[in-house]
């Protein structure tokens, strides 16, 4: 075994594998980049050496430095992880050459699996089924069109240098495929370095299914059964599970047999997944031969949980020269495993990713790292920043029981008790998602999000007087905290009147909807309500206003005095501080807590979270609105091209500007018809969340 291995990548996989290694006594060497000078996996590894820039071309790409770095450190190997350098081949040869181990495949096999033209054809010769397409060298656009209109549509473009859902487009029909033909490549191109792309006819009702293999250097092989990641969006994976529902056992030992035979013909070693398409067709499945991703997949947990084998240590065992510890008669499937890969991203907003602070991380009661009922893997700690340069994710959540309807409960518990405030996050979607009954009973296919969209965007579980209630609680404790508990009556912020009632009055914005709410016959109402613990209760009347509009119907009334009552009750509470409240409203006890980020408070119950917003309204005062016509990026990112130049008639929707962010691109669409006046940022340049990109003159 190694006594010292340099972690090539950063994030949630760099400490998952710092991990193994400390358990089994191996030292770890971190690099790190300038974003990342205090992140969690520079801390939790024995030594930490800088490498370069923030983008990954300036870092965490730099194989030479990386390799320059490992043999500085007296490391003997370095453990890639995903993403990054983990599928070059080139790399990998580099590793060699210097007298390092690299931990997984040699570069042949890389190269021969790496290029998704090459596999298929290489697993065409191995008998391992394939689904109709071309994968071969013409790249010319034309070509490429003439062989999509013979295959069929829809079809799907995809990069064959990639992964991890880049570079690949869904072709509905023949007059499209161009213009997706060159956003493919684009992105192939900065994502991988390489725009050679294949076609292949799209399925219908189709199930990603994959084998985790494993092979050592002494010619044996074992497949770790299988992992179902159907549920997508953006072709990258949501939710993951193991093992698939609906594989029965022939179906099972099919798709193993396979995927060795897919390992064995590029003599393969190491932790590898042979990927697979699964047809569904008036109840029956067949399986076709997608790609081997020659290395550890983030989902990897959910294969650990349910075979009990810790794949990193065997990555390291392998590597070491080692045999692999157990036969496939060894091996059996234990329970069910899901992972939720929890983002940083809006999934009302498209899935637009995003960026900024985690002010507020609070995780579920977990293990990490390692098999557990509940485990949670991740390289971000409270007040860590998101930044654009890398992916996503902040973090997974993998939870393991007998059967998949108990972990669909315990998956669905812990998301509950996830607490993420400081940016947009997809926890609730999630939860969301386990809810619908294509979800729960395992009716899955890659179009399952798009199928119950309705159920899973812009979703509001909490009922508008919980949000208002807690937002006045938050604000009443919160001011509590700041002017001391021992106050005279008259300046408690119940506003204590010797011989009249007080009323208070809130502004709120709710799902963009104005509301005002009024509170009164506010007094302690200590002993109504307590339980044990809770000796400061409190008690208002309070009614929620709706704001109308000024319309024709009413164009006559005063929009500013304009409201029309939706709420009227009264409720108890209690604030252990400004974040835990306990609520009775309507005969109902309901624990919430509650954080504020600017002027938004995120509420969060059993029932789901939701968010409303409680104006300072002297902070507003002579704000000017935006200017009109102008457009701003919605998140930090970069300028890809500008399709538009100055003096140009443009029209409502007709694309202005591609931003990439996070290795996605974005295509921002005209709002008005106008005409461009002015264009602020050019090809090439960075912009953060907000930036002004363009102007439009708006045609009189």
């Amino acid at each position: 075994m190694f006594s010292k291995i340099l972690i090539a990548n950063r994030g949630e996989i760099a400490c998952r594998v710092a991990a193994t290694a400390k358990r089994l006594g191996v030292s770890t060497v971190a690099v790190y980049s300038d974003a990342d000078r205090s992140a969690k996996h520079v801390a939790v590894c024995d030594e930490a050496v800088y490498l370069g820039g923030s983008a990954p071309k300036d870092s965490y790409l730099k194989g030479d430095a990386i390799i320059a770095i490992a043999k500085e450190t007296g490391a003997q190997a370095i453990h890639p992880g995903y993403g990054f350098l983990s599928e070059n081949a080139d790399f990998a040869q580099a590793c060699q050459d210097a007298g390092l181990v690299f931990i997984g495949p040699s570069a042949d096999a890389i190269r021969a699996m790496g290029g998704k033209s090459e596999s298929k054809r290489l697993m065409e010769a191995a008998g391992v089924p394939l689904i109709p397409g071309y994968h071969g060298d013409n790249q010319d656009a034309e070509f490429l069109k003439e062989q999509a209109d013979s295959i069929g549509y829809p079809v799907l473009i995809k990069a064959s240098a990639g992964g991890g859902g880049k570079g690949m487009r869904i072709v509905e029909n023949s007059s499209d495929f161009i213009g997706l033909l060159e956003s493919c490549r684009r992105e192939a191109i900065t994502s991988f370095g390489d725009d050679q792309v294949l076609i292949e006819k799209y399925a219908l009702k189709p199930r990603h299914i994959e084998i985790q293999v494993f092979g050592d250097t002494h010619g044996n092989y074992v497949h770790l059964f299988e992992r179902d990641c159907s549920v997508q969006r953006r072709h990258q994976k949501v939710l993951e599970e193991a093992p698939a529902p609906g594989v029965d056992t022939s179906m099972r030992e099919a798709m193993g047999i396979a995927a060795i035979e897919a390992a064995r013909a590029v003599n393969y070693f190491g932790a590898g997944t042979v990927e697979f398409i699964v047809e569904q067709r008036e109840g029956s499945m067949s399986f076709y031969f997608m790609e081997m991703n020659t290395r550890l997949q983030v989902e990897h947990p959910v294969s650990e949980a349910i075979s009990g084998v810790d794949l990193v240590e065997w990555q390291l065992l392998v590597a070491a020269g080692l045999p692999l510890p157990k036969k496939q008669g060894d091996l059996a499937i234990n329970g069910h495993a899901i992972e939720a890969r929890i983002c940083a991203e809006n999934p009302d907003n498209g899935f637009l990713p995003a960026t900024g602070t985690l002010f507020t991380y609070q995780k579920p009661e977990h293990s990490t790292f390692n098999i557990a009922d509940v485990r949670i893997d991740d390289g971000v700690r409270e007040g860590n920043v998101i930044s654009p340069f890398y992916d996503s994710m902040i973090a997974k959540l993998i939870v393991h029981a007998p059967t998949r309807e108990q972990a669909l409960a315990k998956l669905d518990r812990a998301l509950a008790q996830t607490r993420i405030v400081g940016l947009p996050n997809n926890v609730a979607f999630l939860r969301y998602i386990l809810n619908t009954q294509s979800f729960s009973q395992a009716n899955l296919d890659t179009a399952l999000i798009e199928r119950e969209a309705d159920e899973l965007f812009n979703q509001h579980p909490l009922e508008l007087s919980t949000l208002v209630v807690t937002a006045i609680a938050q604000q009443l404790a919160s001011e509590v905290a700041m002017q001391g508990a021992d106050l005279d009556p008259f300046s408690q912020p119940s506003g204590f009147r010797a011989f009249s009632d007080y009323t208070r009055s809130f502004k709120l914005i709710y799902d963009e909807q104005p509301y005002h709410a009024r509170i009164s016959n506010w007094h302690n109402a200590t002993g109504a309500h307590a339980k044990k613990g809770e000796d400061n209760i409190n008690s208002f009347t309070f009614v929620i206003e709706k704001e109308i509009a000024n319309t024709e119907e009413n164009s006559n009334i005063n929009v500013a005095a304009a409201t029309e009552t939706v709420y009227e009750g009264q409720v108890s509470y209690a604030s252990s501080d400004a974040h835990n409240h306990t609520l009775w409203l309507e005969g109902a006890r309901i624990s919430a807590q509650s954080w504020t980020n600017n002027e938004t408070i995120y509420v969060f119950t059993d029932k789901g979270r939701d968010e409303i917003t409680l104006v300072d309204v002297m902070a507003h005062v002579g704000e000017d609105s935006a200017a009109v016509g102008s457009l701003k990026s919605p998140m930090p990112g970069q300028v890809v091209a500008f399709k538009v130049a100055v003096g140009d008639t443009v029209k409502k929707g007709e694309p202005l500007a591609v931003i990439e962010a996070m290795k996605i691109e974005h295509t921002i669409t005209a709002p008005t018809d106008g005409v461009v006046a002015e264009l602020l940022f050019g090809a090439g340049d960075l912009v953060a969340d907000g930036d002004e990109l363009l102007r439009i003159d708006s045609e009189s």
